[in-house]
């Protein structure tokens, strides 16, 4: 079993974009006309609260890419918004995520003496037409106290509910008390009118918590969910972990070891039942983007194969150590992983290296 590229480049960003900006956040969705749409975020500087979410199109497989611009170009100064585009019901797209209102040019959204993040809602959108234009940003409530780490794309599931999870954090007010031993799963059946949640993962240990969480439906119904698993004080290194549901998402296995120390997650379903499973490695052996096949169970993750499909030059900007709490130093992240029609695999993630600064794509076909 092996993944071949049959295809890999970068996305055509904006042709203006200033030596100053960065990009991250980059996902990937297929629209109904069958083009590529793939958004990410730019933003000043890695930290900065001004991410503006934006959009480039490929109708030829991801060989050229079209530069489409911001998806909300009126909302730029009011809010930072960081989310991720996927597939809906019916050929609609959809957008899930969170904003942040902007106080002032210029300001953080992340605090070192709360480690947390400015107090941000989660918000969905929809396309009806290829992605070219948006709804406005619909807010939900969180369920509990504390601000959102959404990387995620939402997943509309078969029978026509959308799921989707996010990680708790600390924010700027050190009196909000947060519930960080958990991954939120939350869940629609009337199209974002109303939402119900539950804990996706639970975390034994004490001073842990998740980010880069993930949801997808598999082939045979269930529900998979993973996340980077985190030691708060930074002094251990986890497993990413895994949880399964069997009931649409009210009940969850227990939080699951895969078996592998990377950090973001990105997930895709096989239509034989299995489960790709895209993430970064910074830390063991080369430094690049894996991507693993996994037939999970609630016993075992299942992984068939693991390797590394994208070759970073270097692991972090600065040498640091590619922990957690070093992300401001990251030089690549967040892959998303989807499944084309004909069955290939098409890649995408952001990465800021010697040579190139951009969102990388790669087509593969997997060969077993």
């Amino acid at each position: 079993m092996q993944f071949v590229t049959l295809d890999e480049g970068f996305v055509s960003l904006q042709p203006e974009k200033g030596p100053t900006s960065t990009v991250c956040g980059s996902r990937a969705a297929l629209a109904d006309n069958g083009a590529i749409i793939c958004n990410y975020q730019t933003q000043t500087k890695l930290g900065s609260n001004d991410f503006k979410p934006t959009i480039s199109r490929s109708l030829d497989d991801g060989k050229t890419w079209r530069y489409q611009g911001l998806m909300w170009p009126h909302l730029a100064m009011s809010y930072s918004i960081f989310g991720s585009v996927s597939g809906g019901h019916d050929g609609e797209l959809l957008f899930f995520g969170n904003r942040t209102p902007i106080g002032e040019p210029g300001e953080n959204f992340w605090s070192d003496a709360t480690q947390g993040i400015k107090q941000n809602e989660l918000i969905w959108a929809m396309s009806q037409d290829d992605g070219r234009t948006w709804s406005e940003p619909h807010p939900f409530q969180m369920p509990i106290a504390g601000a959102a780490e959404s990387p995620g794309a939402m997943c509309a599931t078969r029978e026509g509910s959308w799921v989707c999870c996010y990680a708790p954090y600390n924010t700027f007010d050190p009196e909000v008390l947060v519930d960080r031993n958990q991954i939120v799963f939350m869940r629609s059946n009337d199209r974002g009118a109303n939402w119900t949640s539950n804990a996706m993962m639970r975390f034994d240990e004490v001073d842990s918590g998740g980010a880069e969480a993930w949801v997808i439906e598999l082939a045979d119904g269930r529900l998979l969910g993973t996340c980077w698993h985190l030691d708060l004080n930074g002094e251990t290194e986890y497993q990413n972990c895994y949880a399964l549901s069997s009931d649409g998402g009210a009940s969850w296995s227990g939080t699951l070891g895969t078996g592998i120390n990377g950090q973001s997650t990105g997930l895709a379903g096989l239509s034989d039942g299995r489960a790709l499973f895209a993430y970064n490695q910074r830390k063991h052996g080369d430094p690049g983007i894996r991507l693993a096949v996994c037939d999970p169970t609630e016993e075992d993750f299942g992984v068939q194969h693991d390797q590394l499909v994208w070759n970073a030059l270097v692991r972090t900007q600065s040498d640091s150590s590619g922990d957690h709490g070093e992300w401001q130093d990251f030089s690549f992240g967040e892959p998303c992983v989807i499944r084309a029609e004909d069955d290939t695999v098409l890649l995408v993630f952001w990465c800021l290296q010697p040579d190139v600064r951009g969102v990388g794509f790669l087509r593969l076909e997997l060969r077993d």
